[in-house]
């Protein structure tokens, strides 16, 4: 059995806007020894304190963007939204010097890079993850990247293969309900050959692609990894109830 990692405090090294909606956080110290490498595209568990009580903490999921083994540095891109969350909130106050303490890494969610083509589906929680995904793909990869961001000023110059053809979906109010990925799924002209498809993001959203894709495309659950990452109207808490309410598990 592995050892279960443990939990690790490390200090606010820098923070940077990467668009309107989204800031880059740095994380490092002496920790982060013994981080394991080429972790881009894992997950971390970051502890905040619970704003009603300060004496509690919760635990929020968050991809790790880039991770500097010889530095010791780690990258965290937080979505800034208009709704108030512990993690939103911290990215938005935090200040060079501050600590925090995170858990992990939990395993990377990649492609599956043997396929004919790809296609990733997600918002702005997804973009950290779709972006690690992209830069590790083999430079003659083709297929879509569909991302969701709040304004168009969010899009991002990703690195990517090619023939990977990204499209923006601008939507300035992501806590209500929609169907723009599904639609533009939807909306594409579906290649020949094995897909690799890669989903994540709200819950109902991610719930009814995965539905489409499975029902229309028959596209099987080897070929797919689905997941979702928050819920409208709900806390962490209550989303993870309705994952669990799901019968055929995301993911």
């Amino acid at each position: 059995m592995s050892k279960k990692p443990q939990p690790r405090t490390l200090a606010v090294l820098a923070k940077r806007q990467i668009s309107p909606h989204m800031r880059r956080i740095t994380l490092g110290g002496p920790e982060l020894q013994g981080f394991p490498s080429d972790q881009d595209s894992a997950y971390v568990k970051l502890r905040f304190a619970d704003k009603d009580n300060s004496s509690v903490t919760v635990m929020r999921t968050y991809t790790v963007r880039y991770f500097r083994e010889e530095a010791r540095e780690l990258d965290v891109d937080f979505v800034l939204h208009d709704v108030s969350g512990p993690a939103a909130d911290w990215a938005r106050a935090c200040q060079v010097g501050d600590s925090i303490t995170i858990a992990g890494p939990g395993p990377k969610k990649l492609v599956d890079f043997s396929a004919d083509w790809f296609l990733l589906v997600g918002d702005m929680s997804a973009l950290p993850a779709i972006s690690a995904n992209l830069e590790a793909m083999p430079s003659t990869a083709k297929g879509f990247a569909l991302l969701e961001v709040i304004d168009q000023s969010d899009q991002q110059d990703l690195v990517k293969p090619d023939d990977i053809d990204i499209k923006w979906i601008v939507n300035p109010h992501p806590d209500e309900k929609n169907s723009f990925l599904l639609d533009t799924v939807k909306s594409l002209e579906w290649p020949e050959g094995k897909p690799s498809v890669w989903v994540a993001g709200e819950f109902s959203q991610s719930l009814s692609i995965r539905s489409y894709l499975k029902s229309e495309r028959g596209v099987t659950r080897t070929e797919m990894y689905c997941s979702s990452y928050w819920q409208i109207g709900k806390s962490e808490d209550g989303h993870r109830v309705s994952k669990q309410g799901v019968s055929e598990k995301l993911g």
